[in-house]
């Protein structure tokens, strides 16, 4: 995850936040809550992403510090997060949900299933991490931070004009979509970790060799 530019952190954030996953939990709440609700689960859970976006980007320098974190520590320690998270959705795993079996969960827990694993998801904070210590300058952690609220804005517009094709999406389609989705980022999470022994510096696992 090289930071170069505005628009290159906006296509991280976009690959690992963007729509098409947050959309894919988004239409699994919309056929247990009535219109009203969701509005609100998607204002809150896109408010929640966007002040733990902010505060992850502009402290994240003092926070690797603080816990003594080395960027290819956190490339695998998110790699291994987000593949267990991979491995839910392929086998049909509802993380994040503590409502009872046939009942309607409540705002609480459809906010939480909706911030993680798609909108404060371990890969999107570990792309926060890393854009926003590529450079040590306060100007580029603003573009980055711009750039993750830049995606989220996104996200609510997407989920609030989509509703109702959300709403009548089968939910047969939405498992389906879930476990592709789910196995594309096991592939995600495998390079991340492939990433961090990179950086660690392990035989074998040097690109190009």
């Amino acid at each position: 995850m090289n930071a170069l530019s505005f628009s290159a952190a906006l296509i991280t954030f976009i690959s690992v936040v963007g729509p098409p996953k947050v959309l894919l939990s988004f239409a699994h709440l919309a056929q247990l809550h009535p219109t009203r609700q969701l509005r609100t689960i998607a204002l809150i859970s896109c408010g929640a992403a966007i002040l733990i976006g902010l505060v992850t980007s502009f402290t994240a320098p003092w926070l690797l510090d603080l816990f003594h974190i080395s960027t290819s520590a956190l490339l695998l320690a998110g790699g291994i997060i987000f593949f267990l998270y991979a491995v839910g959705l392929v086998l049909g795993i509802q993380a994040g949900t503590d409502g009872l079996h046939g009942e309607t969960p409540s705002v609480t827990s459809a906010v939480r299933e909706l911030l993680v694993p798609f909108v404060v998801s371990p890969l999107a904070m570990t792309a926060l991490l890393i854009e926003a210590t590529a450079r040590s300058t306060w100007t580029w952690r603003s573009t980055v931070a711009g750039a993750y609220l830049a995606v989220i804005v996104l996200d609510l517009v997407c989920i609030l004009l989509l509703e109702r094709v959300l709403r009548a999406t089968h939910h047969a389609t939405v498992e389906l979509l879930g476990r592709l989705l789910g196995l594309l980022l096991a592939a995600v999470s495998i390079d991340l970790v492939v990433d961090g022994l990179e950086e660690l510096g392990v035989e074998g696992f040097v690109r190009g060799h």
